[in-house]
């Protein structure tokens, strides 16, 4: 089944393609012009540039010539190695490249044929779920000695490369707006695929052979199913970005891996990885680097037998223990295939749209309130959090938001000890007007927040953290390795206005009882937790046990509104739903009934004494029930203290009604009940902790369970 494919700016390639060939004239983009803006918002263009078209550069333009090949990109004007090396990574993979560029054969120049040509191109961007077509004309900035401004290609009447940034800075509001990136964010709009960045301990890789041979095993796993791969050398705190080192890598520059080998020569294993610099240039100068003695050792026939060839310029290869030494981030941007005979080792992909909104009458907080410097940063919170995977190394803007803050800390430490030895801090009329009324809008919006808002900031604010989308997933089984990613809305295009900065986002994920399909109204248990970023996706590898979960997207601070798309890996079957309702809706005989009128829930930890130590253990279940309502753990099989740890929650028409317990050994035919527990909960108790004996049955057991209750049904 196709994809659907959104027109941005409502522009269809086909139709004005065939306007302009009726009319015999060449397209000229209405909303991309050859002018300063669609250039620049902050800098003035260069003297001496114009925009031209191909035609006007060489006698014979090609979309294409010999083909696709990461050697038709080298980096211009721009600070943009971020997508170059993204669009490198494309270019290696047929399959990938032909959805970003559709109908290449068609949008190509016919030299027999100038009547086709109509100076119109058009290109595909995955944003928020769904392809997205821009159309573009051919018009492209032109330096004063007549070479192409930005990208461009080692061919000079390759032109690809080149309408293809066009495209992605008009998608992004103008070419400017490309300066400073993230891969991880190209990649995605690329492919559609997932970004799951990898920070590299160097001195665990370097020091233990065993980390190092399991991260090459993951590297030459995710290549051989086509994952995209770049990779980065952070640079030091103060260190100038694009700084050169003695072995002649950049930091702070974008890699792409373009092949990962294992080869046995001699009595000796190599594992070697293919680099390349978008630059075009083979930075490299250690072993295995071009003209190094390594080489000398095996003729050309070897090398092309093991696959040690370079294909393209800027390619280099190196050891993988020399990559583990200098590197220091990776970026692995794995596909969501989608086909309807699924092997068991891909990845299942489901994913919902949502929004952050805010319910109540008054603005919500400006965006420069909510950027807070919260890069890699936990939400603080006295439950215990499950072991993360580190975060995306820091960039240009993550190191001043981390100056901003530490000159701000200094100010606040210098402005104590003049309030300590009597000084009062100078601050202008002004200044002290604009903090009073940041805060006062920020009190209005507290008090105003209401259970409809869906901006409730993150676990740190927990009056409010609840106030946000829910989402809810069940696994079953033992449970299964899931990927989580949270992807908002892209904001680069607003970059000109003065805004454009990415909200600080993460989730968490909270278990919830088996039986939950309503929103959850308190804090229970958490079972994961993302890093906070303010990066375009936020993404979280987690293995979790059977039962139901919740995860709730969230930005950092409270009241900072945006759409953002949930997206959910794992190996099985598994159904996401948005939660929107307070509470249950009655079943179609129980609209005759008397309403619910009290809550509870029930958590059974584990029960204890059900067999003789010297017999062997039964197999046991439990039922909960409550009134008409009942749920039912798993069986666990020849234990005599199992540990349930199953969560059920229950909305009773009577506050006075008994939860019921209920143990019973399965059996080949019949199943033997070994005994039961009834409880009556308070009208009001929280994690009330109960150790209840087994009656009316064969064992002469207990169970712990733990109950909350209260009468007014949205309180739990």
């Amino acid at each position: 089944m196709p994809e659907k494919v959104c027109k941005f700016q409502s522009q269809c390639y086909h139709k004005l393609k065939r306007s302009c060939l009726r009319r015999g004239a060449l397209f000229q983009d209405p909303f991309f012009p050859p002018s300063a803006e669609s250039l620049f918002y902050k800098r003035t263009p260069p003297p001496g540039l114009t925009w031209k078209r191909p035609r006007e550069l060489c006698k014979d333009p090609r979309l294409f010539v010999d083909g696709i090949s990461t050697r038709d990109l080298h980096q211009g004007s721009l600070g943009n190695c971020w997508m170059v090396a993204a669009t490198s990574c494309l270019a290696a993979e047929s399959s990938l490249w032909k959805k970003v560029i559709p109908d290449h054969a068609e949008q190509e120049w016919h030299p027999k044929h100038p009547d086709r040509y109509a100076g119109i191109f058009h290109f595909r961007f995955w944003r928020l779920g769904q392809w997205t077509d821009v159309v573009v004309d051919d018009r492209l900035p032109v330096s004063e000695d007549g070479t192409l401004f930005f990208c461009r290609s080692a061919t000079p009447r390759e032109f690809w490369s080149a309408l293809l940034e066009k495209a992605y800075a008009k998608l992004n509001g103008c070419y400017e707006a490309l300066e400073g990136g993230n891969t991880a964010e190209a990649l995605v709009d690329f492919t559609g695929g997932v970004s799951e960045p990898l920070s590299l301990n160097q001195e665990e890789l370097i020091q233990h052979t065993d980390q190092r041979k399991m991260l090459f095993q993951t590297l030459a796993h995710a290549h051989s199913h086509k994952a995209l791969i770049t990779c980065s050398i952070r640079p030091a705190e103060g260190e100038q970005v694009e700084s050169v080192l003695d072995c002649g890598l950049i930091k702070g520059h974008a890699y792409g891996v373009t092949a990962v080998k294992k080869l046995r020569m001699s009595e000796t294993r190599l594992y070697m990885v293919r680099m390349r610099n978008p630059w075009g240039t083979a930075d490299w100068t250690g072993a295995w680097s071009l003209g190094s003695p390594q080489w000398q050792q095996l003729c050309r026939r070897e090398r092309e037998k093991m696959g040690l060839i370079v294909r393209d310029i800027g390619e280099f290869w190196m050891e993988f223990e020399d990559f583990c030494r200098y590197f220091t981030d990776m970026v692995v941007c794995r596909l969501a295939e989608r086909s309807l005979l699924w092997p068991q080792s891909h990845w299942r992909e489901v994913c919902c749209q949502g929004a952050w909104t805010y319910a109540s009458r008054i603005p919500p907080l400006p965006s420069s309130s909510c950027r807070l410097n919260v890069k890699n940063q936990r939400s603080s919170s006295g439950l215990q959090w499950s072991k993360q995977r580190p975060a995306q190394r820091r960039d240009k803007k993550e190191q001043r938001l981390s100056e901003r803050q530490k000159e701000g800390q200094i100010q606040g430490d210098k402005q104590k000890k003049k309030e300590k030895e009597g000084v009062k801090p100078k601050q202008t009329k002004g200044r002290r007007e604009q903090l009073k009324k940041q805060e006062g809008k920020e009190m209005r919006w507290e008090r105003q927040i209401d259970r409809r808002s869906r901006c409730g900031g993150c676990i740190n604010h927990r009056d409010t953290f609840l106030y946000n989308p829910q989402f809810l997933f069940e696994l079953v089984g033992d449970g299964a390795e899931v990927l989580i990613c949270l992807q908002q809305e892209d904001r680069r295009m607003k970059r000109r206005e003065g805004s454009g900065e990415n909200l600080p986002i993460g989730f968490e994920v909270l278990r919830v009882e088996v039986n939950r399909v309503c929103r959850v109204q308190y804090l229970c248990e958490q079972a994961a937790s993302s890093v906070y970023m303010d990066s375009r996706s936020v993404t979280l590898r987690v293995t979790l046990g059977p039962g139901r979960y919740v995860i709730l997207p969230t930005t950092f601070q409270p009241g900072a509104t945006g759409r953002f798309l949930l997206r959910f890996f794992s190996h099985s079957h598994v159904r996401l739903r948005e939660l929107k309702e307070e509470l249950p809706a009655p079943s179609l005989w129980q609209c005759c009934l008397p309403q619910p009128s009290a809550v509870t829930t029930v958590h059974l930890l584990k029960a204890s004494g059900l067999s003789h130590p010297k017999k062997t253990a039964p197999d046991v279940y439990a039922v909960i029930r409550c009134e008409e309502d009942s749920v039912r753990t798993k069986i666990f099989k020849k234990d005599g203290s199992p540990e349930f740890n199953t969560k059920a929650i229950f909305y009773s028409r009577n506050p006075k009604s008994k939860i019921s317990i209920e143990l019973w050994k399965r059996g080949l035919l019949l199943d033997t009940f070994l005994g039961g527990a009834r409880v009556q909960t308070g009208g009001h108790e929280r994690c009330q902790n109960r150790v209840i004996d087994l009656q009316g049955g064969q064992s002469q057991g207990c169970v712990f369970i733990e109950t909350s209750s209260s009468q007014c049904l949205t309180d739990l």
